[in-house]
């Protein structure tokens, strides 16, 4: 076994430990993401919890699902795409609103952007349709975990999504592991205050 071939089973190992097999699997569909979208030309961006792990290096907890950014011009192509390997809209989320896929345990959600016509990101669609997102929000250097490399938004934006959150949903009060998620992106944004 050479170098390469250890790390990357140093790094299933870790995530399998961290995250169990659902981790593994969610790895897997990132990777199956990054590679659909970037042979068809589209531009997606992690978010949420994974979106944190891949800025870290590492997986720091195990994630219920994998959420995404795409533009709302691309959703059509993008589901098309990974239709074709599988990946089959979610019924509990109108493709109108965002767009939900799952494939056996895995569940995937794009979030849309688009621009306003001053050319800044919004949010693309739903009830908060037209809000300005961030500024730099998608120009952060690709995240990895291991020998995976995936798109994501800046550490900026995850925090100020994890701290406006609750102030946005009252109804949804910040949970323990957005408290934990915030004080990791504040000490990584410490170190590391370009990213």
């Amino acid at each position: 076994m050479d170098g390469l071939e250890g790390r990357q089973l140093g790094a299933i190992r870790e995530v399998v430990e961290v995250a169990g097999a659902a981790g593994i699997d969610q790895l897997g569909a990132i990777r199956e993401v990054v590679e659909v979208a970037g042979a068809a030309g589209i531009d997606v961006w992690l978010r949420g919890g994974w979106a944190m792990d891949f800025h870290l290096g590492a997986v720091s907890r195990p994630h219920v699902d994998v959420d995404w950014y795409c533009w709302r011009r691309d959703a059509d192509l993008l589901a098309d795409r990974l239709g074709a390997l599988s990946w089959r809209p979610d019924p509990r989320m109108p493709a109108t609103l965002q767009l939900d896929l799952v494939r056996d345990d895995v569940e995937l959600s794009f979030a849309y952007l688009d621009r306003d016509a001053a050319g800044r990101v919004v949010v693309g669609a739903g009830p908060w349709a037209g809000t300005v997102l961030p500024e730099g929000m998608l120009s952060a250097p690709p995240g990895r975990i291991g020998p995976l490399a995936a798109p994501v938004i800046s550490v900026a934006a995850q925090i100020e999504f994890k701290e406006m959150f609750p102030v946005w949903m009252p109804e949804r009060p910040r949970r323990a592991k957005d408290a934990a998620d915030l004080a990791r992106l504040r000490a990584s944004a410490c170190d590391h205050p370009t990213g």
